[in-house]
């Protein structure tokens, strides 16, 4: 179906509960399972997202009558907190020219650096007409409200190329992604690499394995109930490591609620056990989806060599070769990643400043923020440890 749109009506919903979770999730197609509305939703019901967490839900949903063809997830915030950007440049910016930055409206999946958010649409609409009318009616939201822009995050590179044509300038993020290079297997995946790199993975495999440690990748819906509280309490964990710079966003009752069968369908556990213990000593949980996998949170009841090599990026890279997924998105930071398969890469963000002082700031300096990243993540990229690829 191809719709005109001009006969489309834009509106604003404040929580994921105004939509039908079929009628939200069609629009989803291959995005990443963190746009469906199951997790959406979970993210509301469990107060990871709410006015007091200053995040307040303000849905973008496109109607052609009385049928849902369009959809964006969008807040209001008035903090740059659980974003994964690190905004801080650009707040301090607007504080020094004396203009406000907050509060602003955010068009992002919360608390998920995960690249390829996109405004939601059935197939076979036409996507850029579609798109400018939906910024269009954020931009107006903004404007009537006395928000300060619009900002979108983690975007699908298709999607980015759009709102850069439409005006909006891209701020450009490091990253890291594997890619399945129609691996046969984790050995053939393996000669991908140098020789001293492939040895030294597999001496790290093998020294866990000499450790007792067995590793499984169990799916959501076969892992015992008890694990998705355990997975909280991991995750407490390993942000405390990092002191204020931990990112705890995230409460119990949203592990409770991961528990649901509904969102099981693309939740999977990576699970170590020491030899008797039937609780594990570590876990990561991943989601997969959009012919991807993803890693999202990890931790471990005690220090084991290697462990967190293991649980987060070899046994799912052997899932996903497994599965023929296409790629791998193992989370942020890390400058060890390279050296174990993963590609430095960029993501970028859009952001509309309807001030024209933080919009001419922005537009001046982002070219040489941008060349710094890219710098960047060049120097990540030669730290890989691949063997030349033949001409």
């Amino acid at each position: 179906m191809t719709q005109p749109a001009q006969s489309l009506t834009a509106s604003f919903r404040r929580s994921m509960r105004d939509f039908d979770p079929l009628l939200w999730n069609a629009l989803t197609q291959d995005a990443p399972p963190f746009m469906r509305h199951e997790w959406l939703d979970l993210l509301e019901r469990s107060g990871a997202v709410s006015l007091q967490n200053g995040w307040m839900p303000l849905h973008c949903a496109v109607s052609a009558g009385d049928a849902l063809v369009a959809a964006a997830p969008l807040y209001l915030k008035g903090h740059g907190l659980g974003e994964f950007v690190y905004d801080q440049l650009w707040a301090g910016l607007a504080a020094r020219v004396n203009q406000p930055y907050y509060p602003k409206l955010l068009a992002a999946s919360p608390f998920t650096p995960v690249a390829g958010y996109r405004f939601l649409s059935l197939p076979g609409m036409e996507r850029n007409g579609l798109i400018r009318g939906m910024l269009g009616a954020m931009e107006r939201l903004a404007r009537e409200n006395g928000f300060t822009g619009v900002h979108a995050l983690f975007l699908d590179d298709a999607f980015a190329d759009v709102l850069e044509a439409q005006g909006l300038p891209l701020w450009e993020h490091q990253g890291f992604l594997w890619e399945n290079e129609n691996y046969r297997d984790f050995q053939d995946f393996l000669e991908r690499f140098r020789a001293g790199q492939r040895k030294n993975i597999r001496r790290e495999r093998q020294r866990l394995l000499d450790s007792g440690v067995r590793v499984e990748i169990v799916p959501a819906g076969q892992a015992p109930a008890p694990w998705f509280r355990l997975m909280h309490r991991y995750y407490d964990a390993t942000n405390d490591k990092f002191g204020e710079f931990g990112c705890k966003y995230l409460p119990q009752a949203f592990f409770d609620g991961l528990a649901d069968p509904a969102l099981h369908d693309f939740l999977v556990f990576s699970a170590a056990f020491l030899p008797g213990d039937p609780e594990p000593v570590g876990l990561a949980l991943l989601a997969h989806g959009g012919g991807g996998l993803y890693g999202r949170y990890w931790g471990a009841r005690e220090e084991v060599p290697f462990l967190h090599f293991e649980l987060c990026y070899y046994a799912p890279i052997e899932w996903a070769i497994e599965r023929g997924l296409a790629f791998f998105d193992p989370g942020m930071g890390g400058e060890h990643k390279p050296r174990r398969g993963f590609a430095s890469r960029i993501t970028r963000s859009a952001h509309r400043f309807l001030d024209p002082v933080m919009a001419g700031l922005f537009e001046v300096n982002i070219a040489q923020v941008n060349r710094l990243t890219r710098e960047y993540a060049d120097d990540l990229a030669s730290m890989a440890r691949f063997k030349e690829r033949p001409r």
